[in-house]
């Protein structure tokens, strides 16, 4: 996960495509009860959204996007910009391990050796946000999601290389988005454990870039 992070990092993508990060624009996010969910903002807020098992003291937190350029050999002139993945930073201990992060009622059990737990995404968006403020944040979006359109796509924020923030200005209560990749899709959320246990952080990965294990997935 390290490397996904570190400009300047480079990837074979296969079919004649790389992907090298570019940019890891910033930003922050009050967590008031500790509980971390992740999902699409346009579909996941409103309702109760599962926070995952592995809760967090409260507090802000930093918010990192691996945003990666893409080039093509037989088109040099061809670059394209993606958010590779999210990273909601906890702590600044070594991280020994990153596993599934998991929400009530899951069980890697359950999984396939190809399988696995994480959010739809049917509005190229993803967010992390506190599972205990999904409800009014979701109330402060209306019906068309209005200000989340306007914080993503204002003539100062790039969607793609600035994650967004919208709060509520009389609670404080905030959510931060950011593309997903290649747009819609099914994406998975790790979370990395130091080697005493404490969680260090979450990572959503939208398969812009192979990773271990996985062969290559740039479109």
């Amino acid at each position: 996960m390290v490397r996904l992070f570190t400009a300047g990092s480079s990837y074979d993508c296969g079919r004649g495509v790389t992907a090298t990060v570019t940019a890891l624009p910033e930003a922050a996010l009050s967590l008031p009860s500790g509980q971390v969910a992740a999902c699409d903002p346009f579909i996941g807020l409103g309702d109760d959204v599962d926070p995952f098992t592995a809760e967090v003291d409260p507090g802000t937190y930093l918010i990192v996007l691996s945003v990666v350029e893409l080039t093509r050999t037989e088109l040099p002139e061809f670059t394209d910009e993606r958010v590779a993945a999210a990273w909601l930073q906890i702590s600044d201990k070594p991280t020994r391990e990153w596993t599934l992060a998991l929400s009530d009622g899951q069980s890697l059990a359950e999984l396939g050796d190809t399988e696995f737990f994480g959010y739809g995404v049917d509005a190229g968006t993803g967010c992390f946000v506190d599972a205990a403020v999904t409800v009014p944040l979701g109330d402060l979006l209306g019906e068309d999601c209005g200000p989340l359109v306007t914080a993503l796509f204002d003539a100062e924020n790039s969607m793609v290389r600035t994650p967004a923030v919208l709060a509520d200005p009389e609670s404080g209560h905030c959510f931060v988005a950011f593309s997903s990749g290649w747009g819609d899709g099914h994406y998975p959320t790790w979370v990395g454990r130091s080697v005493d246990g404490a969680v260090t952080g979450f990572v959503t990965e939208f398969f812009v870039v192979p990773q271990p294990g996985r062969g290559p997935v740039c479109e």
